[in-house]
């Protein structure tokens, strides 16, 4: 027995295109869904967006106010896909009217922001889930099975590196991204998030930590209305507020050392998001650019113990949704897919599927902490 649940989406750049199609995608890859969502209204500030997005997805309207969606009974679920600094607001506000969320990281620009989204989340009783969509594709299941199966031993240090290019050139326009009010910390809410995600996902909560970050690009010229990741523009120059390159030293509740990098203007590097987990007896490796390989390092030999590659295939993950057979490729919208299933799922079955608001209120203070110790200079200790 299926239901229809009605869903809205605030926000509709790039991501906001990613989580339509998710929702449109949901049933073809998991016909067992027992919410099947239908697409009910958009809204987004800019003008004449919201109405092109219902006219090529089907949305039954289209608003420029997000408040709108608050009092309309047609809207069970929303996803929020609006800009960082609006992801309180909205969050919160979503949550506060009864209807169950989908919100993208980092949910706001600090700790304090996470932790009011997931408050307002649990007094409501509403379901939710966050956009950390990379512990979604299915080499990374894998990855975290070996681990925790022990594949390669105790886990002694990783590596967590996700650098690219999208802010390299010194023409990209001056948007949002690059403010503090509209923006947060730059880099470390847009990728290290996912890689502070990676991390835990992956090896547990991190202990403490020491940082450093650099603004590159000083300046950057001024852009009006709206511009993505990769818009340049001829604008007056203005300044950058926030930072474009991070490096951090981990330390681990297991004992585990780890390195965590992000940078935003990494020339040469086109979304390198991936890690390197070593073990006692074993390795691991991922790069976001081959999602359907695993490097494996596994034996006893200790010395000269190559590398082999693993191909994802219907064992791992959520694989066998998408494709038959090892080898095929999947894409980052497949990880979209995934993580709006878990969201749907979440709601039919009152309990969570993926990465939670506890997650993203986890990453956020580990951000905040970063911050701190940019500032002192000194190591971090998390409180837990």
């Amino acid at each position: 027995m299926t239901r229809s649940l009605g869903v809205a989406v605030v926000g509709f750049g790039w991501m906001g295109h990613a989580h339509t199609r998710a929702y449109l995608r949901a049933r073809h890859h998991y016909p067992d869904l027992a919410v099947v969502p239908h697409l009910v209204t958009v809204a987004d500030p800019e003008p004449g967006r919201a109405s092109s997005a219902a006219a090529q997805y089907g949305f039954a309207t289209a608003t420029t106010d997000w408040r709108d969606l608050l009092t309309d009974p047609r809207v069970e679920a929303v996803s929020v896909t609006a800009p960082n600094f609006l992801h309180r607001e909205i969050g919160a506000a979503v949550a506060e009217s009864g209807r169950h969320l989908w919100i993208e990281k980092p949910v706001g620009l600090t700790g304090d922001d996470a932790r009011a989204v997931a408050g307002a989340a649990t007094r409501a009783g509403v379901r939710s889930t966050v956009g950390f969509n990379y512990r979604a594709a299915p080499a990374v299941a894998e990855a975290r099975t070996l681990i925790a199966g022990g594949a390669i031993g105790r886990v002694t240090s990783a590596r967590f590196r996700f650098f690219s290019d999208y802010a390299a050139h010194p023409d990209g326009a001056l948007s949002w991204r690059f403010t503090r009010s509209h923006g947060g910390s730059g880099v470390l809410g847009d990728l290290a998030s996912h890689a502070v995600d990676l991390a835990r996902h992956l090896l547990g909560d991190i202990d403490s930590l020491v940082a450093d970050t650099t603004t590159v690009i000083a300046e950057r010229p001024t852009v009006t209305g709206a511009a993505s990741h990769f818009s340049r523009a001829d604008g007056p120059p203005g300044p950058v507020e926030n930072e474009d390159h991070l490096n951090a030293l981990l330390r681990f509740t297991s004992g585990a050392r780890g390195v965590l990098e992000a940078s935003r203007v990494a020339v040469g590097e086109q979304n390198t998001y991936g890690f390197e987990v070593h073990g006692t007896t074993g390795a691991l490796a991922w790069d976001f650019r081959r999602m359907g390989e695993l490097s494996v390092s596994t034996g006893a030999d200790y010395q000269s113990q190559s590398y082999r590659t693993v191909f994802a295939g219907p064992e791992h993950g959520d694989f066998g949704a998408f494709q038959p057979g090892a080898g095929i490729a999947m894409s980052y919208d497949d990880t979209k897919v995934i993580e709006a299933a878990g969201f749907l799922r979440s709601i039919a079955e009152g309990k969570p599927h993926g990465p939670t608001l506890d997650d993203a209120v986890a990453a956020a203070t580990i951000l905040d902490a970063m911050l701190d110790s940019v500032r002192t200079g000194a190591w971090v200790t998390l409180s837990r």
